[in-house]
């Protein structure tokens, strides 16, 4: 199974749209998971149009998001547990969406927050944090990731400059 990893968009307008190069990278996944900081329910809707979509609300999304998404999920791929949070500024992102699912039994936890893309294989479980596509911070280029669930899960991520460039 091939899921589309994305967080931080930071879209407060439907004006601005999701960059292109996300409908081809994403195509042919099965489903999205977003990990945060949406800001407004245009991007879900249009990633829906994609895939189907599972998400959390990240630390700038407003009440109703956090209401409608909550903070944590756990999703059931293939056998596999996939843990999804925004992640918390306790210390760092990665420390803090590893205490959210200590004791969960995930296969992998997928998180944002940091825009700092992440993938690492901690104690046999896979640490994912996609990056940005939007608003890469202090981060050189734009990012975005794919997770393969089969027998193990691995993670790519996608890294590119413009809109149009991987």
């Amino acid at each position: 199974m091939k899921i589309g990893v994305i967080s931080d968009t930071h879209i407060r307008s439907s004006a601005k749209l999701l960059p292109k190069i996300i409908y081809s990278v994403f195509d042919g996944v099965d489903m999205i998971l977003h990990a945060g900081d949406i800001l407004i329910d245009e991007v879900i809707i249009e990633l829906e149009t994609i895939a189907p979509v599972y998400a959390v609300a990240g630390n700038n999304d407003s009440y109703d998001m956090l209401y409608k998404y909550g903070t944590k999920r756990i999703i059931g791929v293939n056998g596999k547990r996939i843990g999804l949070t925004h992640g918390t500024s306790r210390v760092n992102a990665y420390s803090g969406a590893y205490s959210m699912f200590a004791k969960s039994n995930v296969d992998c936890v997928v998180y944002g927050h940091s825009h700092k893309p992440h993938n690492e294989l901690v104690d046999g479980v896979l640490f994912f944090n996609p990056g940005s596509p939007t608003f890469k911070r202090f981060e050189p280029r734009y990012s975005l990731g794919l997770l393969y669930v089969e027998k193990d899960i691995r993670g790519e991520i996608i890294y590119f400059d413009k809109e149009n460039e991987i």
